[in-house]
């Protein structure tokens, strides 16, 4: 066998000891059957949806406010299930009583049932809080996406139009705009809302177009010849609603708070119609001889804009990139 050179010597094992790690490395891979969330070799690249959705269902917080909202849905939608009198049905003789078997929460100030009152009231504030947040939602991010989009003039007309809006006192402009409104809907009050809530979102929209179209994907796509509603469609608006869905899961809970404030002044819902708003409105005179009037629907109406608010947290973290 010829001799080696000190100099082959080290090269033939520096070679030899690259060529063995590189296999030993190679047997690992193909070992594993999946490296990290999203790196093995049979998976597929996850988004940032994906990824979401995974810190989501891990999150104590999330699965604590989703189930706390699903419950309040099914009994804002079938009241019946949990409570089987009437919310009108009231008798005088019974005024301001306390809890009772069949009455767990007692009676209010008119002999109502103050536990049913309760349970179909969640109908009302669920419904301006979702049907708000929709119209919210759509036209701030319609308005505040184009003007992003395009600029120039638009950008410059929606900019001083949020101002003006932002300019206006929530409460004092319901007590003007809703005070002429008759209707015990929720109808009024939603539009007013949305009236006077789609500058918020229009500005996040504005903001995160403009930060999105500047990407090097959207900028591959107009060489490519793509029109302004495909990269609007398909590359800008998934990558820029991220921003909008985390404030309108806020602001539903806000919304409802609105609600139930603007029907305590006396100028949102209006009786018949059940709301947390009347009740409390109707309970505070009652306080020191009747608390339990107050306690329940105050207690229903804090827990629900604290279901959303925990929510609209959970969502935000599991969105925002500068967290991971």
């Amino acid at each position: 066998m010829p001799e080696q050179t000190p100099d082959e010597a080290i090269s033939s094992a520096g070679a030899g000891g690259t060529m063995d790690l590189a296999l030993d490395e190679g047997d690992s891979l193909e070992k594993t059957p999946g490296g990290p969330r999203g790196t093995g070799p049979d998976t597929k690249p996850q988004s940032l949806w994906s990824d979401a959705w995974h810190d989501l269902r891990r999150n104590p917080v999330f699965i604590i406010s989703a189930l706390i909202i699903l419950f309040l849905v099914i009994i804002s939608i079938w009241p019946q299930l949990i409570a089987s009198g009437d919310p009108l049905d009231c008798d005088l003789d019974k005024s301001q009583e306390g809890s009772q078997p069949g009455h767990p929460f007692g009676y209010d100030g008119q002999g109502c049932d103050v536990y049913t009152r309760v349970v179909y009231g969640a109908r009302n504030s669920v419904t301006v809080g979702i049907c708000s947040t929709i119209g919210v939602s759509l036209i701030g991010s319609i308005l505040g996406g184009l003007a992003g989009f395009f600029g120039g003039w638009w950008d410059s007309i929606l900019s001083r139009l949020t101002d003006v809006f932002f300019g206006i006192p929530v409460v004092l402009g319901g007590l003007v705009f809703l005070s002429v409104v008759t209707s015990s809907t929720v109808w009024p009050v939603i539009g007013f809302i949305v009236l006077l809530g789609w500058p918020q979102i229009a500005r996040i929209a504005r903001g995160s177009v403009i930060t999105a179209k500047h990407n090097d994907y959207v900028q591959a796509a107009r060489a490519l010849g793509a029109s302004n509603g495909r990269m609007m469609l398909r590359h800008i608006a998934p990558n820029a609603i991220a921003p909008v869905i985390v404030v309108a899961t806020i602001a539903l809970g806000t919304y409802i708070s609105l609600e139930a404030t603007l029907s305590f002044l006396g100028v949102g819902l209006k009786p018949p119609a059940v709301s947390w708003g009347i009740d409390i409105s109707a309970a505070s005179q009652y306080i020191r001889n009747a608390p339990h009037m107050l306690l329940w629907p105050a207690g229903a109406l804090a827990v629900t804009v604290l279901a959303f608010i925990m929510l609209g947290d959970a969502v935000r973290d599991a969105l925002d990139p500068k967290l991971r």
